[in-house]
């Protein structure tokens, strides 16, 4: 599973829209959505910024991992 996919998935299990997270990264729906659809890469300062808002690893929502969080919580 790649980023695009998973982006779509967390957005989606969220209940969000595309609006709504482009708003949070501070871009346009249109240029999210370009995003989601694998048209443009995603810049690293937005998947760091998904990453914290979804609350999961970089490696969890670049597809490099099944798992959310790389750590117990301690």
């Amino acid at each position: 599973m790649n980023y695009v996919t998973r982006i779509r998935n967390l957005r989606e299990d969220s209940d969000k829209t595309q609006q709504e997270i482009a708003d949070i990264l501070g871009t346009s729906q249109t240029m999210y959505a370009r995003y989601e659809r694998g048209a443009n890469e995603m810049p690293i300062r937005h998947l760091i910024s998904l990453a914290k808002y979804y609350n999961v690893s970089l490696d969890y929502l670049c597809g490099l991992t099944t798992k959310k969080h790389p750590y117990p919580s301690i």
